[in-house]
């Protein structure tokens, strides 16, 4: 196996278990990520990002598979499963995964799945009808942003 697709194992394997610090210490100190409602963090925010969401998840399932990597780049596909804390709904996102690594690093890592599907499953209706329009999509947006914030403060890391 090469040491980029383990490090991608041990990744989700924290995740599994959730050891958000294992799963901070994957990134290198200047990694970005980005996602449908993250985009565009970066450092220590990954991290953190991860630590969050696991302190908050009460019956979080991931899976994870076809793992694959190079000296350079990587991919896999996973799954979560856990009831959406605001409103108690059931959720399944499947996402796929792209990374780059640098050092034995994750330097870059890109996660795609539908926002209008999860807003779907999290939001039920209301998703389902409102989920595809941007403004709608930007509120979910900026209410994470400063959830991670928050919890950046509250756990102070900078």
């Amino acid at each position: 196996m090469h040491k980029n697709e383990e490090l991608i194992n041990n990744f989700y394997k924290a995740f599994q278990t959730k050891d958000g610090v294992v799963m901070a210490n994957s990134y290198s100190d200047n990694a970005t990520f980005s996602d449908p409602v993250f985009p565009g963090l970066q450092g220590k925010e990954i991290g953190a990002m991860w630590q969050m969401l696991i302190e908050r998840s009460t019956d979080l399932q991931i899976r994870f598979s076809d793992v694959q990597a190079d000296d350079t780049k990587g991919s896999a596909k996973w799954e979560a499963d856990y009831p959406f804390s605001k409103t108690g709904r059931m959720v399944n996102n499947r996402i796929i995964a792209k990374f780059e690594f640098q050092d034995g690093k994750i330097v870059s890592h890109k996660d795609s799945f539908s926002l209008w599907k999860w807003m779907s499953m999290a939001m039920g209706p209301k998703g389902l009808l409102l989920g595809w329009v941007p403004p709608v999509q930007n509120k979910v947006r900026t209410e994470a942003n400063t959830g991670l914030q928050l919890f950046m403060k509250r756990k102070r890391i900078k």
